[in-house]
C-alpha cells in the first residue's frame, strides 16, 4: 500500500509561512520555510536544513482561513519528521514530512505579525 493510499486526511496545496526548530535542542536555530501542503495532522515543506527521520520539532504557522474555514489562527504544535525526501526540491532541497503529535494554541509573543 503506498502512503498516498495509507493518508486519511486530505492535504490542501496552501504555501504559508512556517517556522520551526528542533525540540529538545535549545541552541537549534529557528528555521523559517513554506509548507507546500497542510492536512488536520500532517504538513510537508522543502528545506536544506538537515533532519532526520524520528526528529521532534516544535513548528508555529499561522492556519489559513482558506483550510479551517474560520478566522485565520496562529498554532503551534509538536510534530514528528516522518519521511524524507532529499534533493526532492531544486537546491538540494529535501521534502519533509511531518505528523502532528499535539496542538497548542500560540501565546500572544509568539503570534505572527498582521
Amino acid at each position: 500500500m503506498s502512503s498516498n493510499e495509507r493518508r486519511t486526511n486530505t492535504r490542501a496545496n496552501i504555501r504559508v509561512p512556517v517556522r520551526f526548530r528542533i525540540l529538545n535542542d535549545p541552541g537549534s536555530p529557528e528555521q523559517i520555510v513554506a509548507s507546500e501542503n497542510i492536512s488536520q495532522r500532517g504538513i510537508f515543506f522543502a528545506t536544506d536544513f538537515p533532519l532526520k527521520v524520528g526528529t521532534v520539532l516544535e513548528v508555529s504557522l499561522r492556519m489559513p482561513q482558506d483550510l479551517t474555514g474560520q478566522t485565520a489562527s496562529d498554532v503551534r504544535y509538536v510534530a514528528r519528521v516522518v519521511h524524507v525526501q532529499p534533493n526532492l526540491f531544486p537546491g538540494d532541497m529535501a521534502g519533509i514530512g511531518l505528523r502532528i503529535e499535539r496542538y497548542e494554541a500560540a501565546t500572544k509573543k509568539e503570534r505572527w505579525a498582521s
